[in-house]
């Protein structure tokens, strides 16, 4: 880097700069590649030892025969075919031995005639005047040092058993071809035709870092507000996916010198991502900094899309500057859209082949218009063929994207795709392997106890939480396998059972305890009973509550619990126990409802106030499948039982 990037914009400044050109995502692409020469970057020569996943930049064409003579692809005896012609157990022909005995690496002396034969091992070199070979099971020596003979019990055509010079490689022919990535089969052709080496495409160099004051490094300890960078870790994996080197330049504070320190560095290297900092706030320097880059400089930053808008593509002296988005699943999205392209090219692979799949969506998905919405779904195998189930958890989630088997694109110009609607997905592999069980509904840590030792048995299991009534309404579909649920009748206080339908079986799971939670030592709850704690929650004004999401069994708790009062807090919508205790835990709350097996994580206070059933719904089509079999045998094996009751989760028996 020639000239050192300056800052263009008041550093100090609190205003939010909206992004004021906004390119559609084919028009962010063609501006971006435009800028680029999307050709390998050099050659290098590597042993074979160093081949693995390399691409090659040369055809291959083989200097020697494969095999290089002839050569007996069994133990047994070289001879002419027509001396065995009519041989049978009851009717054996006879021919004479040789006593040359051809292992492999042994050049025959001797040759064979009419009535005369040379034992031979597997690989062995073919002597002069065979054109067959009998296995040695098919035989048998009679007669004693130079009489013996050899008697055969089973005729071989002229042919037989051999491997003529050339027949698995020829002199001369190609064998491999530019562009090709060498697996291990490939590096054991290059091995059998004596290639100790290989010419490759250079592996594209790819720095990457992480910018914000609130980005640490896996390993070190949590701080409240501070997230681990998950992000250049799966980016670097891609990288070396997609055939490229990371070049891992760590965690950059929000410090115009460090970040400009660091972009020099960086740009040694033959592309370029930061991950963060790419909208245009007064506490993003990233975008500051790219945007003094020249020749062009940023070609795009905003693009019509979700997730992924903020991105920032830029280029210097025709190398890729890209600035990811924060939010995990919006910069791996991102990152595969724009950069994986690049880097293929950069290593020489070809444009990847996207395959596609016709799936339904189960429940209507609104989309904002002007944007292109990448909507990652996660499929299943119904009874009507292939349901799409969206993975709703946001761009800044970091398991979204791991989850996903696909995405389905909705138009800039769509608002609303309906429910029932069938849509073209496309997968993020090649391979869609059937689970051998779905599971729909809501997350529960027993759960993942039962899941964990099926896996251990050897299933194959999908997992898709979406709460309880969607993972009731996929067992009424028949698109699972198992649906858990944890739905109380507010009439009766009873669990489950009343949303049963005919086709549906009702496999008991276990209690779980929900209480009034808090942090311990809060002199407002400590030490009372629930309507004690309740009557303290309401007479304070600034006790905060943390709430939960209507339709869950909680909230109905929560509600007959409060009737028609609603203290501070009662709006915030929580989706998850967790959730719930991580609030109180992280003092953006005072108290909530939550299950006991969760609280305990957080070292919080409790009261107990009812017991709920978290059950699992079968639809009854599916009872007999293993593993919908053996899942219920898990639920009642004395050991699982334990690990069960050791968590806090309530069942019945001794």
């Amino acid at each position: 880097m020639t000239n050192r990037p300056t800052l263009h914009a008041d550093t100090n400044s609190t205003q939010q700069t909206q992004f004021l050109k906004v390119l559609t995502r084919d028009e962010a692409f063609e501006k971006f590649q435009g800028c680029l020469r999307l050709k390998p970057l050099g050659l290098e020569t590597v042993s074979l030892q160093m081949a693995l996943n390399r691409v090659l930049a040369e055809d291959i064409a083989s200097s020697v025969d494969v095999p290089s003579f002839d050569r007996s692809n069994v133990d047994g005896y070289a001879l002419v075919a027509s001396d065995t012609f009519a041989a049978m157990e009851e009717s054996r022909r006879e021919v004479d031995l040789n006593q040359e005995v051809l292992s492999p690496g042994i050049v025959p002396e001797a040759a064979v005639r009419p009535g005369l034969a040379t034992a031979i091992a597997t690989g062995g070199m073919l002597p002069r005047g065979a054109d067959a070979v009998v296995m040695v099971e098919h035989t048998d020596i009679v007669g004693k040092a130079e009489a013996r003979r050899l008697e055969i019990s089973r005729a071989v055509a002229p042919g037989e058993n051999i491997s003529y010079t050339g027949t698995d490689i020829a002199l001369g022919e190609t064998v491999l071809r530019t562009g090709q990535q060498l697996t291990s089969r490939e590096i054991g052709v290059l091995a059998a035709i004596g290639r100790s080496s290989v010419s490759v495409y250079r592996r594209p160099r790819v720095a990457i870092f992480s910018t914000g004051n609130e980005i640490i490094a896996p390993g070190e300890p949590l701080r409240v507000g501070s997230v681990y960078d998950s992000n250049a870790t799966i980016i670097g994996a891609a990288i070396q996916e997609l055939g490229g080197e990371p070049i891992h330049l760590g965690v950059v504070p929000d410090n115009e010198e460090e970040l400009l320190k660091t972009l020099e560095h960086a740009l040694k290297y033959d592309l370029v991502l930061l991950s963060g900092g790419t909208s245009k706030g007064a506490g993003d320097y990233s975008y500051r900094i790219v945007e003094s880059l020249k020749d062009p400089g940023i070609v795009a930053h905003g693009v019509a899309l979700k997730p992924g808008k903020p991105i920032c593509l830029a280029v210097t002296n025709e190398k890729p500057v890209v600035i990811l988005p924060g939010f995990p699943t919006s910069a791996i999205f991102t990152f595969h859209e724009f950069v994986a392209p690049v880097i293929r090219a950069y290593a020489g692979l070809t444009e990847e082949q996207i395959r596609t799949v016709e799936a339904t969506l189960p429940l209507r998905v609104n989309s904002e218009k002007g944007r292109t919405e990448y909507l990652l779904v996660g499929l299943v195998e119904g009874d009507e063929g292939l349901t799409a189930y969206p993975m709703g958890k946001g761009s800044g989630s970091v398991t979204t994207f791991s989850c996903a088997d696909g995405f389905v694109t909705i138009g800039q110009h769509q608002e609303i795709v309906d429910s029932g609607t069938r849509v073209p997905v496309k997968l993020l592999s090649q391979r869609l392997s059937a689970p051998d069980l779905v599971f729909i509904g809501s997350h529960c840590l027993g759960f993942d106890l039962l899941i964990g030792e099926l896996v251990q048995l050897g299933f194959r299991a999908k997992a898709l939480f979406v709460g309880s009534l969607g993972g009731l309404a996929a067992a009424k579909r028949g698109e699972c396998d198992l649906a858990g649920m944890h739905l109380m009748n507010p009439d009766t206080g009873q669990y489950n059972e009343h949303l049963l339908t005919e086709d549906l079986f009702l496999l008991p799971g276990y209690g779980r305890m929900q209480g009034f939670v808090f942090r311990r030592g809060d002199k407002r709850f400590e030490g009372k009973d629930i309507q004690q704690a309740i009557v303290s929650a309401l007479e304070d004004n600034s006790c905060a509550m943390v709430n939960r999401n209507l339709g869950s069994g909680t909230r109905v708790l929560i509600d007959r619990l409060l009737g028609e009062r609603r203290p501070p807090g009662y709006g915030v919508q929580t989706k998850s126990h967790n959730a719930v205790a991580a609030a109180i835990a992280q003092g953006r709350a005072d108290w909530g409802v939550a299950i006991d097996t969760v609280v305990q994580q957080y070292d919080l206070g409790f009261i107990p106030m009812q017991e709920e059933q978290y059950d699992f719904v079968i639809p009854k089509s599916r009872l007999l499948r293993p593993a919908v079999k053996q899942f219920q045998a898990l639920l009642a094996e004395p050991r699982v039982v334990r690990r069960l009751r050791d968590l806090g989760f309530l069942l019945p028996g001794p």
